[in-house]
């Protein structure tokens, strides 16, 4: 049974455009469903996390990795009676506006954007749903619930939040969103601080000895060793993180559900005008994870060897970009179409977001060919 505080799909905010309710689904179930359909989806599968895509079969993609935010999201919103399909839709959602090339895609786009608007992936994965899918006869986009969409968009600036209608508004307000919402969130940390590590343990970047700096990761190790001192390899490090995991979602779990008995909400309004967020880790754990993340990011996301990836995929996406801005012609005729239209609706911003899409639409592998094709390079750059 739900929490009377838990997003409902019978009293959601509605869509844009009216449909009839949906036939043995919930509305969120219906969302759920139109994200995994998606084109923006399926893409996914090839865009890079940390690695690039073709580094290696077993290294996460955004796809996977928005799998396993899912699965976290999803067990924490079950234990916490939150609804656990919008929860599952806002996890797999959550990264459908990431450039090819992972981070280092996004920063190099935004740089391209500064004069037209700038870039922010949270802000494209709104666009895609709300605007750039074209698979339904009835409407652009894929006309997602409110609240979905609310979750997409974890955070935006006011002065973009002005322009974004509804889903704007909390930011304006300076309301909270769902708990589906927060603790999705919160668990696509969990997923990427553990993941990666995971990742970056198993491509030799950084090694157990440099992990155990870390008491979260210590902690855990020393209890696997104790119970398997023979266990050797994958296994120890999947049995160590498997468990940091588990400590985080327990440490989640109870220190929300002590906030929202705190100030016992009594309807999703109730979450909403709250001061501050109830899903939350305890101060310990918070800064156990800001260790993590400032571990990786020193010695992992700044690697000399992924960061030689980041200078290249800075390469590619501006030259790209470059190119298509200053030669609309060598652009696909969809896209070309859509971008003289633009420009002589909105003046060169106009087009110049209709390329931010088509780049920021690619896969890793896909921006890799069309460099390869349009500077006659050897196609394969990284």
């Amino acid at each position: 049974m739900k929490a009377p505080y838990a997003a409902s799909p019978e009293f959601s905010k509605g869509r844009k455009f009216s449909e009839p309710a949906p036939t043995y689904r919930s509305e969120f179930q219906r969302d759920r469903d139109r994200i995994i359909h998606s084109t923006g989806f399926r893409r996914l599968e090839y865009k890079t996390q940390v690695f690039v895509n073709h580094e290696g079969d077993l290294y996460r993609t955004r796809l996977t990795h928005s799998l396993e935010v899912a699965q976290i999201a999803r067990s924490i919103a079950r234990t916490l009676s939150l609804d656990e399909d919008l929860t599952e839709a806002i996890s797999l959602a959550h990264d459908i506006g990431h450039t090819p090339f992972g981070h280092a895609g996004q920063d190099a786009l935004n740089a391209c954007m500064k004069d037209y608007g700038g870039f922010e992936h949270n802000l494209q994965s709104l666009r895609i749903i709300d605007e750039l899918e074209k698979n339904y006869a009835d409407f652009n986009g894929l006309n997602l619930c409110y609240e979905t969409r609310e979750g997409v968009l974890k955070h935006c600036s006011l002065k973009n939040a002005a322009n974004l209608g509804d889903v704007g508004e909390r930011f304006l307000k300076k309301e909270q969103p769902s708990l589906e919402a927060q603790l999705t969130n919160i668990a696509d940390q969990i997923a990427y601080n553990n993941h990666d590590i995971d990742d970056g343990i198993r491509s030799g970047l950084i090694n157990i000895e440099q992990m155990r700096q870390m008491q979260l990761f210590s902690t855990q190790y020393d209890k696997v060793m104790w119970k398997y001192p023979e266990l050797k390899g994958n296994r120890r490090v999947h049995e160590t993180i498997r468990r940091m995991i588990g400590e985080q979602v327990v440490d989640l779990v109870e220190t929300s559900r002590a906030k929202i008995a705190e100030v016992n909400p009594e309807s999703i309004e109730d979450v909403r005008k709250h001061s501050e967020q109830l899903i939350s880790f305890s101060d310990e754990m918070r800064v156990h994870n800001q260790e993590l993340k400032k571990y990786l990011r020193e010695n992992l996301y700044f690697h000399h060897k992924v960061y030689r990836m980041t200078r290249k995929a800075h390469q590619v996406i501006e030259a790209l970009f470059d190119i298509f801005m200053h030669d609309l012609r060598l652009l696909p005729p969809g896209h070309l179409k859509l971008a003289r239209n633009a420009l002589v609706d909105e003046g060169l911003s106009g087009q110049a977001r209709v390329i931010a899409d088509y780049v920021a639409g690619m896969t890793d592998r896909y921006a890799t060919k069309e460099y390869a094709r349009l500077f006659g390079v050897d196609g394969n750059v990284f």
